[in-house]
Order: structure tokens, then C-alpha cells, then sequence
């Protein structure tokens, strides 16, 4: 049984990246689900799993000592990959007792930033000795795949040394001019915390965390950036000025007045990502960029990070777009639907009066 169990898995494996999903869930009393084009698609001709075919796919992803981990902690991530041919980023998980996984496709190739869309300004930010940038917006909406892009092209024009901590790793880079050493929680690294510790000892040029997880990791990255290096990391927040009360608000109310100083400092940018399906099919990036200029380091020191918004709407000359001049500039090009870029904007009625003037 447990052979039909692995073809299954196989097969369901090869279907999702076929299809180009960017994931695969399986769940008890669902068929095998995919997300194409950032909508849910069951696969009909498949059976509906049953709790014995749920636990018998997901066990087959894992090793003993996973499986281990999973039945006692209830929950696991972890990279699962699939013949040389393809990775996926899992999280194996419980629901009303019973073993599910939501499975992401990590592509094997790199894509560059022109290949994903992305305007040509970023490359300017793989360029810089020093900062801090970040790379944010809602799961699953390209956080990863941008910052590998970015990381990449360093990868390939730069002499430098660039250590990851991540948990798990997704893109795995081959290396170039630079070293890249990818350490995975768990594997590499016994915590995300133990990790962060030694990561200075290393001596890195780049650094990137995967995600911002709390004060420890934030307070890390912005010491790596004071002392000279550059620092990449994500963040599930919405927004350039949403980001920035986030980090600050994550330190107690004493040690606040330092974070704001430091963050002015070591901010070089923002960069908030939406997916929106393409009319012609796939989907398409939408971006808040901000770029740490006098007038936003001055609003960051002065905790008025609402007005942002205002200098990034009035700075394009300087490589910076709202998120709603963004989306509008996708309307007025037919590349996505008005009703598309309703959706997924922060302020809609801001968006329609943007597409007038336009």
C-alpha cells in the first residue's frame, strides 16, 4: 500500500508542476487541490482522500525523524525535494485530527527581475555595500522569488560572501563570484535565534533572513546593517508605512526611541508585492517601492510614517511608485481587470480617481 501511496504523490507531484500551480493542499474529505493563477482548482478526476490516503501521501514526504517531529510538535516546515526535477516548500499540519500539507512549488530556475516583471530599479539595490531592504506584502504574493532574483544577480556580479538563514530553504543557488551559504533551521542551524547569534562570525558581505520573525531578528538585522553590511528580509505587512510601525511596534515602549533612530539609519527600502491575474493568463506584479530619502528618514525619526505615502506619490522621478499608481498603470495597459485591481488595492476609491487622470 505504501508503493500506491509514493506513485500517488509522484503523480500529483508532476501534476502541479505541469499545470504551473504554485501549490498543491491535500486535505481529508477534498480531492487534491491545486492554486492556479492564485485560484483554487480541485483536480476532479481524482478520488476525495480519505484519512488513511491523507496520512499515507503526506507521511511519504517526510523522513523518520520529521515524521517524528510532525506527530509531536502537530505542525512541520520543511523543503521536499522531488527527483532533481522540481522543490516544494511544505508545511505538514492537523485538522480535526487528521494529517493535511499545503505544498508550494519552488521553481528550479532563478528567474531574473526583467523574467518576473519587476521594474528595472532593483537592480540599483543590488548594487549597495550597506542597508537595510525589505520585501513585503501578503503569503504567497513573490517575496521569495523577488528576493532570489536580487540575490542572484549578486550571486553573479559580485565577489562576495552572502549566508541566508531560512526556514526552509526554498531556492537553492548554484554559486558564481560569490559564496552563497544557504543554513536551514533545523538542519543547519539548531534555532532561527542560534542562527541569527553567529551570523556576524561568518563574515558576511550580504545577508539575508528569510522572514522577520520578531524583535530578536529585526534588532539583528539592523546591527548587520549599521556595521557595514547589506540586509535583505520579508515581512507579511501591506504597506511601506504599515512596515515600518510594525518594526518599530514589535520592541518594548522603552527601547522604541533607539529602533526609530536605528531604522532611519540603516532603511534603504520598501518593497511591497501584489500578484494579480493577468487578463492573458498568469499573474502579474503590482509594487509599492519607497526609497529612504531626507524628507521619509526625517518622517521615520518623527514617527509620522502615515505621510509617506505622500512622498512616495510625488518622488517617481526617483524610481518610487504607490501601490495604486502601480495597479492603475496595470489597468490602463489592459494587462489586469479594474475589478482585479479593487481588490487587491488598499484604497479603491483613491485607485478609481487615479485611473481619471491617467
Amino acid at each position: 500500500m505504501a508503493e500506491n501511496y509514493q506513485e500517488k504523490l509522484k503523480e500529483l507531484l508532476i501534476t502541479t508542476a505541469k499545470q504551473n500551480a504554485s501549490d498543491l493542499h491535500i486535505a481529508v474529505g477534498r480531492r487534491p487541490t491545486l492554486r492556479i493563477d492564485g485560484a483554487l482548482v480541485p483536480l476532479q478526476k481524482e478520488p476525495i482522500f480519505t484519512p488513511e490516503m491523507a496520512d499515507g501521501l503526506v507521511t511519504g514526504l517526510l523522513t523518520p525523524d520529521q515524521k517524528e517531529k510532525l506527530f509531536k510538535g502537530k505542525q512541520l516546515d520543511f523543503a521536499y525535494g522531488f527527483e532533481d526535477k522540481a522543490r516544494f516548500r511544505v508545511n505538514a499540519y492537523y485538522q480535526r485530527g487528521y494529517l493535511a500539507a499545503a505544498l508550494r512549488l519552488v521553481p528550479s530556475r532563478i528567474r531574473t527581475v526583467e523574467e518576473l516583471g519587476l521594474p528595472p530599479i532593483l537592480h540599483d539595490f543590488t548594487k549597495l555595500s550597506q542597508g537595510f531592504i525589505l520585501v513585503v506584502g501578503p503569503a504567497g504574493h513573490g517575496k521569495s522569488t523577488t528576493l532570489a532574483a536580487l540575490l542572484d544577480e549578486i550571486n553573479h556580479t559580485r565577489a562576495d560572501h552572502v549566508i541566508t538563514i531560512e526556514d526552509p530553504i526554498e531556492y537553492l543557488f548554484t554559486q558564481d563570484r560569490s559564496i552563497v551559504s544557504q543554513r536551514e533551521v533545523g538542519t543547519d542551524t539548531p534555532t532561527f535565534h542560534a542562527g541569527l547569534r553567529t551570523l556576524l562570525r561568518q563574515d558576511p558581505d550580504v545577508i539575508m533572513i528569510g522572514e522577520m520573525r520578531d524583535a530578536v531578528s529585526i534588532a539583528t538585522a539592523m546591527s548587520a546593517a549599521e556595521t557595514g553590511h547589506l540586509v535583505f528580509s520579508t515581512l507579511h505587512t501591506n504597506s511601506a508605512s504599515q512596515t515600518i510601525d510594525r518594526v518599530i511596534d514589535s520592541f518594548p515602549a522603552e527601547q522604541q526611541g533607539q529602533v526609530t533612530s536605528q531604522l532611519a539609519a540603516t532603511l534603504v527600502a520598501i518593497v511591497s508585492l501584489r500578484l494579480l491575474p493577468r487578463l492573458s493568463g498568469g499573474r502579474m506584479p503590482a509594487m509599492e517601492i519607497m526609497i529612504v530619502n531626507p524628507a521619509i528618514r526625517n518622517l521615520i525619526r518623527e514617527k509620522k510614517a502615515y505621510q509617506i505615502d505622500l512622498v512616495i506619490e510625488t518622488s517617481l522621478q526617483e524610481g518610487m511608485i504607490t501601490l495604486n499608481r502601480s495597479m492603475a498603470n496595470l489597468v490602463k495597459n489592459k494587462e489586469v481587470s479594474l475589478e482585479n485591481a479593487e481588490l487587491y488595492s488598499l484604497n479603491p476609491a483613491e485607485l478609481r480617481i487615479l485611473l481619471e487622470r491617467i
